[in-house]
């Protein structure tokens, strides 16, 4: 938008005012190429296409789901482990599996079938903790998954209203390119009668030209804008929207406690909600961890029979159930390694969550005073159009007069100029201002 200013700010005739050219953007439009109707778009449209359309939105739900199933991997731990088997052997009578094990177990022909079933008894908490941590890295994930979607609201809020503003700075640059042309040839019939001179001529047909070359760039900053929009919504090629400003009446004023807007950032973020929860998971897991050293008490049973046997296997079924009790002894420090590491990661993601806060504390500062100045820029701004408007009509009654030059009247429509478009653009900007505001407090 400085840009655009500049531009502006290069030319002569400019009077042009935002509200008339609204009326003309509220409905659809063919253009001269017999595109299609364009469709309007507000941004609570863009916003839930956004949240339909665009992969990073799917990706983090896609994320949340799979985390889900983990933590169903590990709470099967918990729960009873039922095999069944078939086996039938051909074996060499007598004979007898004597390398590669310190006992030497028999080989029978036989053909038999059963189940087994196992059970962890307990083991004294560790598998508990590993299920509430992937529980707690889930819920995480789910809040990433939210974290995602209103980063997604902020860009296309963001992506919205700089394609309003290029979109109003392209009717702008058109009815300045009318109006100096009107202008242009008055002032050329009045300087063929040598009612004027070609001096003024001159400045008009000048003006004109950077009137054009103002609409060319306004243009494709409006096609760049409308491409940066399309992308946010989640469309690989560039859409045909008609953008429309739905608020009615006077916007909002800015909070005026920003402790409260602080307070209630740390209650809503859902990227500090997620990282919390990782905080909590990866306490679990360290809680877990250390837990590896106690015993581990199991449940075991199977039970089968053999139609087809060998003569020393003397009963057609077999059944047997037991408890293994697992004490670890010595494994060369792993375990001590294991939570060790579960404590630097756990210490680790705690200073995560007290970064964040001191992050999220500041830019909700900085968001507050940007809308602050933002919304006393929309007052300052219309009065000085106010101002500029009262300016230029005298300028013009002056010219026609002939008591001042073209030179005056130049300025005059100028300062218009870049006051009807930093009038705009002040409005846009604090819009902008209020979504950040709305992104940096969870809402």
């Amino acid at each position: 938008m400085r840009r655009f200013r500049t531009a502006l700010a290069s030319g002569w005739w400019g009077c042009c005012v935002l509200g008339m050219m609204l009326p003309s953007l509220a409905g659809a439009q063919t253009n001269a190429a017999g595109a299609p109707a364009a469709t309007n778009l507000t941004v609570s449209d863009a916003e839930a296409i956004a949240l339909k359309n665009h992969p990073q939105v799917t990706i983090a739900r896609l994320l949340a789901l799979a985390q889900g199933q983990v933590t169903r991997e590990v709470k099967s731990t918990e729960l009873p482990t039922v095999a069944g088997n078939l086996t039938a052997v051909q074996a060499h009578d007598g004979g007898r599996v004597t390398a590669g094990f310190l006992n030497n177990p028999v080989l029978y022909t036989r053909a038999a079938g059963g189940v087994t079933v196992s059970q962890l008894i307990t083991d004294f908490g560790r598998t508990h903790n590993l299920v509430a941590s992937a529980g707690l890295r889930e819920k995480a994930q789910q809040s990433d998954a939210m974290a995602t979607e209103q980063d997604i609201r902020l860009a296309v809020d963001a992506a919205f209203y700089r394609a309003l503003a290029a979109q109003a700075v392209v009717n702008v640059a058109k009815k300045t390119v009318a109006f100096r042309q009107d202008n242009a040839d008055l002032i050329g019939s009045l300087a063929s009668a040598k009612l004027r001179s070609t001096l003024d001529q001159s400045f008009a047909d000048v003006n004109l030209n950077q009137a054009k070359l103002l609409l060319l760039d306004a243009q494709n900053a409006e096609d760049a804008a409308f491409a940066d929009l399309s992308t946010v919504m989640g469309y690989e090629r560039q859409q045909n929207f008609v953008l429309v400003d739905d608020t009615k009446g006077e916007l909002p004023t800015p909070a005026q406690d920003v402790d409260s807007l602080t307070a209630l950032a740390m209650r809503s973020r859902p990227d500090l909600a997620a990282l919390d929860d990782q905080f909590k998971a990866a306490e679990r897991f360290r809680k877990a961890e250390h837990d590896l050293w106690r015993p581990t008490i199991s449940a075991l049973g199977a039970a089968g029979g053999a139609p087809v046997r060998a003569d020393q296997i003397t009963s057609s079924w077999y059944g047997a159930a037991g408890v293994n009790i697992s004490v670890p002894v010595f494994n060369g420090g792993l375990y001590s390694a294991r939570a060790k590491e579960a404590d630097y990661m756990a210490d680790a993601a705690r200073e995560q969550v007290r970064d964040l806060r001191n992050r999220i504390a500041r830019d909700v500062r900085v968001s507050w005073l940007g809308a602050r100045s933002a919304y006393e820029r929309m007052s300052v701004t219309a009065k000085l159009l106010a101002q500029a408007n009262q300016a230029l009509d005298l300028a013009q009654t002056r010219y026609k007069l002939g008591l001042s030059s073209i030179v005056e009247l130049s300025q005059a429509e100028l300062a218009q100029t870049s006051a009807e478009i930093g009038n705009t653009n002040a409005r846009y900007d604090y819009q902008q201002s209020l979504a950040a505001i709305r992104y940096q407090t969870g809402q």
